[in-house]
């Protein structure tokens, strides 16, 4: 099922700022996919309302303890409320819209 916004329950309020952390390892194939995958959901969906940090975890490996990251790629969205988790490439949009809860069915 392909999601049509036109469909949906409203996208998130204009002024709601998007904070969101993107844990890597290195520049592997699903860490580049995965970065290329959100900065094309959040130009598209969340158009310049959103801030991501990219961490990678090969340069910084005790963050990952810190913050109990077990997988990468894992894209954490801190803002708004409520906290989400998703591991993997980001590839399919859908599940990434709705689990951001950026889109609502």
């Amino acid at each position: 099922m392909d999601i049509n916004t036109n469909d949906q329950i409203p996208l998130p309020e204009e002024n709601e700022l998007w904070d969101m952390k993107l844990y890597i390892a290195g520049k592997s194939a699903k860490s580049l996919l995965a970065i290329s995958n959100l900065q094309k959901i959040c130009d598209e969906f969340l158009q310049g309302r959103y801030r991501i940090e990219v961490i990678d975890l090969i340069e910084h490996p005790h963050i990952a303890r810190k913050d109990q990251i077990i997988a990468v790629p894992t894209l954490v969205k801190k803002l708004p409320l409520p906290f989400k988790q998703i591991i993997g490439d980001l590839s399919n949009q859908e599940k990434v819209l709705i689990g951001l809860e950026i889109v609502r069915l």
